[in-house]
């Protein structure tokens, strides 16, 4: 007896990789070079996806960079792009033991919404350990092709 052989469609993921100071002048770069990036990938800027990245860029870079931070190490994005499919976002940081929580903060807090904004607009998020040291927060979003 024969499998049947499916064909399926060749994917290309692109993928982009920098790292940055662990300042909140590097968070910002992050997020505007990562806009940069997308408008090259031809998600403009604008788009609801390209804004939804702009968002989730922001924050976890400002938590790598705020809880994160380890004095003269960087910290690491990575977007991955699969056109019609996916988009993800890691942020990688050398704070391995500092790991972020969704708790909901109390009404009188002054912070602790940030995550509970990424798991509002990411499909899906989740905390990985980095080998050889720290941590990378994913964030995926996933695309609908009209």
């Amino acid at each position: 007896m024969t499998t049947p052989t499916t064909q399926q469609a060749a994917v290309t993921v692109r993928v982009f990789t920098q790292r940055f100071s662990s300042t909140p002048r590097g968070a910002r770069l992050a997020r505007r070079l990562a806009l940069h990036q997308l408008d090259r990938w031809r998600i403009p800027y604008g788009s609801e996806a390209s804004d939804t990245v702009a968002l989730l860029v922001a924050e976890l870079a400002a938590n790598a960079v705020t809880h994160g931070r380890v004095p003269g190490r960087d910290f690491e994005l990575t977007l991955s792009y699969t056109p019609g499919l996916r988009l993800r976002v890691d942020v990688s940081d050398t704070r391995g033991e500092r790991r972020p929580t969704s708790t909901a903060p109390g009404p009188l807090d002054e912070g602790g919404r940030g995550l509970l904004l990424v798991e509002a607009l990411a499909s899906r998020w989740a905390v990985l350990d980095r080998v050889p040291i720290g941590k990378t927060v994913r964030a995926e979003l996933d695309l609908v092709v009209p």
